[in-house]
């Protein structure tokens, strides 16, 4: 974690769950952080605690990613306080659960924005400052739910089918710039998001810590991988996949995730 000792990392999605578990780590590492979030009291909650526990520089900035907007107005004050961002950490997302014509349009057009859309953006708005000192890290929190369809999550699914590809290929184009990129996919963790998506409790499965999940996927990017599963079982049913067809694989998720009749 002291990998950015005395660096600025900017979190996204900083106010609960893996993006405030994220924040912590890199704060016990000595980073200083540029949190964001939609929730004001709860990123002053976290900066207050950082501050006082690692004695670390924290800036903090309300945005709403699913507005289009948000990545600029996030770039543009990080340029305005002279801050060169060393780690990009795109993890704000949120998921929907149900029938796919149930979700309403909205909502879908929402998730694509904030999963997709945001972390295109911003990743485009910081990388040629990274290219340019030839040094830069990003990570990109994706999901297991990115290694094969799954019904009644379906588009929150393919959102994070995006993120993993993306990352993956940007590591191979970003490295003769020394520039590290990876995509984190955490199996269930223990976080709002289930409660968010509407998801219900029996669909939670084994559930991992959210500070375990962040330092996996801190670690796995300063070690120059482009991908890491968090969690020994998530990564051996991701793996298994690869030896079951497809569409058995998609039945046997949408008996685990069918809603109740």
């Amino acid at each position: 974690m002291r990998e950015w000792r005395g660096k600025w990392a900017l979190v996204t999605g900083a106010s609960a769950g893996i993006g405030w578990a994220l924040a912590v780590e890199l704060a016990a590492g000595g980073a200083n952080l540029v949190l964001t979030a939609r929730r004001r009291e709860r990123l002053e909650q976290l900066a207050s605690q950082l501050r006082s526990n690692h004695e670390v520089r924290v800036v903090l900035l309300t945005a709403d990613l699913a507005q289009p907007s948000a990545p600029q107005e996030i770039f543009a004050f990080t340029q305005g306080k002279g801050i060169a961002v060393d780690l990009l950490v795109n993890n704000a997302g949120f998921g929907a659960y149900g029938e796919f014509p149930r979700i309403p349009l909205a909502h879908q057009f929402e998730m694509l924005q904030v999963n997709i859309t945001a972390v295109l953006h911003l990743t485009h708005l910081y990388l040629p400052a990274m290219i340019e000192r030839r040094r830069g890290n990003i990570l990109i929190v994706s999901s297991t739910a990115a290694f094969q369809a799954v019904p009644y999550i379906s588009t929150y699914a393919a959102t994070k089918a995006f993120d993993l590809v993306f990352a993956e290929a940007l590591a191979e184009e970003m490295r003769p710039y020394g520039i590290r990129v990876c995509a984190l996919c955490p199996g269930s963790t223990s976080t709002e998001f289930h409660q968010v998506a509407g998801q219900p409790d029996r669909t939670k499965g084994r559930q991992e810590s959210a500070a375990k999940v962040a330092r996996v996927g801190l670690r796995a990017l300063a070690r120059g991988k482009s991908c890491v599963i968090s969690g020994v079982g998530n990564y051996l049913g991701a793996q298994a996949q690869r030896l079951v067809p497809r569409r058995l694989v998609t039945r046997i998720a949408a008996r685990m995730f069918r809603p109740a009749s």
